[in-house]
């Protein structure tokens, strides 16, 4: 299975060009206006041009409504969708259907019990997305809060089972959580930033070059184990 580095909340051609040159394999952009990292569609469609063929784009939204989606479709021409909000696996599969686009669905851990959730989905979407369940805060978002789930709890699932991890990751823990995990695949957004909803290039590099760093030696170690 091929190891992927997606950098979600992108709102810069800096940022964004520093995650392609540094070799990330997915792009996200968020359509969530409670968020740092929300996009208008003028520019989530000049950044999204900009990525197109380089990179997978992702468009990320919370709940949203059909015509939400359309717009969203129609300006950013994204190559999956990001559903990180309460949708049912009715509500995705009547969006695949409707945009005939992989889909990524988000679930929310905090304990094992939390990962029985995968399940209702596993059938109707493309990949899974391990994230932080968000405090009960009036002020934290579904995700992108900087947050860490206890990574051993997922330590044990099936590795065909295409998941993604989020969550309080950064370039200082990803190999940990790499170690822990298995994992291959990582979402980061916070944990790259200087502020919130801005993206430090620097820390970019060092994300995308500590995780390639981890899963070289976790594969040499299989190798000659």
């Amino acid at each position: 299975m091929t190891a992927l580095i997606k950098i979600c909340g992108l709102r810069s051609i800096e940022a964004l060009d520093a995650a392609l040159h540094a070799g990330a394999d997915l792009v996200g952009f968020v359509r969530y206006p409670r968020s740092p990292r929300h996009l208008d569609l003028k520019e989530g469609r000049a950044l999204s041009q900009r990525a197109k063929g380089k990179a997978q784009r992702v468009a990320l939204t919370v709940d949203a409504e059909d015509a939400e989606l359309d717009a969203i479709v129609a300006a950013l021409d994204p190559d999956m969708l990001q559903l990180h909000g309460e949708e049912t696996p009715e509500r995705i599969a009547a969006i695949r259907a409707r945009f005939g686009r992989p889909v990524m669905k988000a679930i929310g851990v905090a304990e094992k019990a939390d990962l029985h959730r995968i399940a209702a989905y596993q059938d109707v979407v493309d990949r899974i997305l391990l994230d932080a369940k968000p405090p009960k805060t009036a002020e934290a978002l579904p995700g992108g809060n900087g947050l860490a789930f206890d990574w051993r709890l997922i330590a044990g699932l099936d590795p065909a089972c295409p998941v993604m991890l989020s969550g309080g990751l950064s370039p200082e823990n990803v190999a940990a959580a790499i170690a822990l995990t298995g994992v291959q695949a990582l979402d980061v957004s916070s944990g790259v930033e200087r502020a919130p909803g801005e993206k430090d290039p620097a820390r970019i590099e060092a994300f995308i070059r500590a995780a390639r760093a981890a899963w070289a030696a976790r594969n040499h170690r299989d190798e000659v184990a």
